[in-house]
C-alpha cells in the first residue's frame, strides 16, 4: 500500500514539473491586443452564419474578432487599443461597387451638376443653363477654355424641349461646351465644341454611333453618342501632372463619403491607366480601385501593365479584367433590342430596335481574345438582343459554360428576360443589375419599352430566386455615388413620379445589402478578404446613423454614412 502511495505522489510530481517549462518553452499563444475594439450599437455582418455581434475588434488593418464586448476587451484590449463606442448607430463592411466609372469622379468636381431634381438643379433647359453659368462664374473660367457640365438627362425635360446647340451658343459664345449626357454615352456640344472636335455638316456618322442633325439641314445639332462620342471621350483633357494626384484623393473622397471601400473603374482608356498609375505610385489609394481596360485601348495598356500583373493590387490600384460594350442605353434610346422602341430612335428613326456597338462576329473575336487571355470579362448590355448577343459569344469562346475560371459578368443587363436569366446561371455569367433605373428612368423606359418590360427592368427578385448572386451598381456618373438610394430602389422600386415599377421583383434589405457587399466581393473573386465581417478579413467598414434593417424601408434612402474605414483606418467623418 505503501509503495503504491509513493508511486502516485512521484507521478504526481512528474507531471505538475513537466509542464512548468520556462516562459520561452511555453506552447501558450501571445495575448494579440487590438487596435480598435468597436461597441454600443448594430454590427451587421452580412455573415449568414452570424448575421450580428456585440462588438468588433481591429488589428493592423484586418478584422480580429468578433463577440461580446466583455469577451473581446478581456482577450483583446490593452493600453493602446482605442474603444470606439458606436453610439447607437450601425457598423456594417464597406461598400464594395460592383460598377462605375471611377475616373469620372477625377472630373466631376470641374464640371458643373446638371442633374435633374433631386440630384442636381436641372430640371429644364433655362435651369441647366443657369446652373452652367453659376459654374462659370464660380469657377471663373476665361475666355476659350472648355466648359463641361455632366448628368444631362434629356427625359425629363418638360414638352420635350431639349438641350441643343444654339442654346449653348447663345449662352456661351466665348467657350465651347460640352454638356455630358445622363447614360455617359454622348454629350451635347456648342458650336466651338464641334468645330474643336472636328464634326461638321460633312461628318459622316459611324456605324453605331449617333449625330442628331438640325432639322432639316446636315448640320450637328449638337448631341452626338455611342461610336461617334468615343473619339471626343479619347480627346477630352486630362490633369496635369501636378493636378491627378490632388484630383484622385478627391475622386476617391467622394466614393468614401458614400461608404464606398473599392471602387471600379468600368471603361479605362490606355491614359486613365497612366493617370491612376502615376498618382497611386505618388500617392497609395486610399480606397481599392478595380480597372477594366476598354477592349479598344487593350493593347497599348498591355504594354504599360503586362497581363501577368493584372488582378493583384499594388498600392491600392489592380486592372481586375476587360470591359467590352455591346450596345447603348435605353433612356437615350441607343441600346439593342429585339423588337421596335415604341418612341422611335434619338434622331427620329422608324422601327427602330437600336444597333450593336460591334458587329457581332467582332463582338466574338473580342470575348474570345478575353477568354483565350483567361481574365475576367465585363460586358456592357443593355436591351435583350445585345444580351443575346453577348450570351452566345461566351458560350461559344468557352465551348459551354464559362466555368468558374473564367468570370464574366454582365454590366445592367437592365432589359434581360427570365430566359436570358436562366441561360445565365446555366453558363455561369453574372449580372450586375441597375435597380436606379426604376427611379432615375421609369417613365421614359415606360415611353420608349412599354409597361411589360419596365416592369421587369433589373429583376432582382428572379435572379436571386434562380440562385444568381445579381450585384446592384449606381453607373457613376450616370447616376450619383448613393449607396443608400440603390438600396432604396431595390427594396421599393418606386419611380421619380411616384409609380411602382414591378413590385414582384422587390428584395428584403438584407439582400439588397448583399448585392452591395458580399456579392460583389464574389464579382471580383475577392469574397475572402472583402464583403462581410468575420476575422481575417479587411477592417473595411462603414459607420451608418441607422441600421438599414431595421428602419422602415422607405427610409432607407435617407440614411446617411457617417464615417468610412479602409484597413483598419478612417479614411472619411461626416
Amino acid at each position: 500500500m505503501l509503495i503504491t502511495v509513493l508511486r502516485l505522489i512521484v507521478i504526481i510530481l512528474v507531471a505538475t514539473f513537466a509542464g512548468c517549462g520556462s516562459p520561452r518553452e511555453s506552447t501558450q499563444p501571445a495575448r494579440v491586443v487590438a487596435d480598435t475594439i468597436y461597441y454600443g450599437g448594430d454590427i451587421v455582418t452580412v455573415n449568414d452564419r452570424e448575421p450580428t455581434a456585440e462588438a468588433l475588434a481591429v488589428k493592423d488593418g484586418k478584422i480580429l474578432a468578433l463577440g461580446t464586448r466583455a469577451a473581446l476587451e478581456a482577450a483583446h484590449k490593452g493600453a493602446s487599443t482605442t474603444l470606439t463606442d458606436l453610439k447607437g448607430h450601425a457598423l456594417l463592411p464597406g461598400f464594395v461597387d460592383p460598377h462605375s466609372h471611377y475616373i469620372q469622379s477625377l472630373a466631376v468636381a470641374n464640371q458643373a451638376n446638371v442633374y435633374a431634381p433631386p440630384s442636381g438643379p436641372a430640371h429644364d433647359v433655362e435651369s441647366l443653363i443657369a446652373a452652367m453659368k453659376a459654374f462659370r462664374e464660380a469657377h471663373q473660367v476665361p475666355k476659350g477654355e472648355l466648359i463641361q457640365a455632366y448628368g444631362y438627362d434629356d427625359t425629363v425635360m418638360p414638352g420635350g424641349r431639349l438641350l441643343n446647340r444654339d442654346d449653348l451658343d447663345r449662352a456661351f459664345p466665348d467657350n465651347p461646351v460640352m454638356v455630358g449626357h445622363v447614360s455617359m454615352h454622348g454629350v451635347v456640344m456648342n458650336s466651338a465644341a464641334l468645330k474643336q472636335y472636328g464634326i461638321s455638316a460633312s461628318t459622316k456618322t459611324p456605324p453605331g454611333g449617333v449625330i442628331v442633325r438640325k432639322p432639316g439641314t446636315s448640320e450637328p445639332y449638337g448631341l452626338i453618342m455611342e461610336t461617334a462620342y468615343l473619339p471626343v471621350f479619347a480627346a477630352l483633357p486630362k490633369p496635369t501632372a501636378e493636378q491627378e494626384v490632388a484630383f484622385s484623393r478627391a475622386g476617391q473622397l467622394l466614393y468614401a463619403e458614400a461608404g464606398i471601400t473599392t471602387a471600379q473603374e468600368g471603361a479605362t482608356h490606355a491614359g486613365d491607366i497612366e493617370v491612376m498609375q502615376r498618382a497611386a505610385a505618388a500617392q497609395p489609394n486610399l480606397i481599392d480601385v478595380v480597372a477594366y481596360p476598354f477592349i479598344t485601348d487593350l493593347d497599348p495598356i498591355l504594354k504599360l501593365a503586362p497581363v501577368d500583373t493584372w488582378g493583384k493590387y499594388d498600392r491600392g490600384l489592380k486592372i481586375g479584367g476587360v470591359k467590352i460594350t455591346s450596345d447603348g442605353s435605353p433612356q437615350g434610346r441607343t441600346a439593342y433590342f429585339t423588337t421596335p422602341y415604341l418612341a422611335g430612335g434619338p434622331s427620329g428613326e422608324k422601327n427602330w430596335r437600336g444597333e450593336p456597338t460591334f458587329p457581332k462576329a467582332d463582338l466574338e473575336a473580342a470575348v474570345r481574345r478575353v477568354h483565350d487571355m483567361k481574365v475576367p470579362l465585363n460586358v456592357h448590355a443593355n436591351g435583350d438582343a445585345a444580351i443575346d448577343m453577348t450570351l452566345d459569344a461566351v458560350e461559344k469562346a468557352a465551348g459551354g459554360p464559362a466555368g468558374p475560371d473564367w468570370k464574366v459578368t454582365i454590366i445592367h443587363a437592365q432589359f434581360v428576360r427570365r430566359d436570358q436569366l436562366e441561360r445565365m446561371k446555366k453558363l455561369g455569367v453574372t449580372p450586375s443589375l441597375y435597380t436606379l433605373h426604376t427611379y432615375y428612368f421609369a417613365e421614359a423606359h415606360l415611353k420608349n419599352r412599354g409597361p411589360d418590360q419596365t416592369m421587369y427592368i433589373s429583376p432582382m427578385r428572379d435572379a436571386i430566386d434562380l440562385g444568381l448572386r445579381p450585384t446592384n451598381h449606381t453607373d457613376f456618373v450616370v447616376a450619383p455615388l448613393d449607396q443608400m438610394m440603390v438600396m432604396w430602389s431595390a427594396v421599393n422600386r418606386i419611380s421619380r413620379g411616384g409609380a411602382v415599377i414591378g413590385p414582384g421583383q422587390r428584395i428584403t434589405p438584407l439582400e439588397a445589402l448583399k448585392a452591395q457587399t458580399i456579392d460583389p466581393a464574389y464579382q471580383y473573386g475577392e469574397q475572402d478578404s472583402k464583403g462581410t465581417l468575420e476575422p481575417g478579413k479587411r477592417a473595411d467598414l462603414v459607420i451608418l446613423d441607422r441600421n438599414p434593417l431595421k428602419v422602415d424601408p422607405l427610409e432607407i434612402k435617407d440614411i446617411r454614412v457617417l464615417e468610412t474605414i479602409k484597413d483598419g483606418t478612417p479614411i472619411y467623418t461626416r
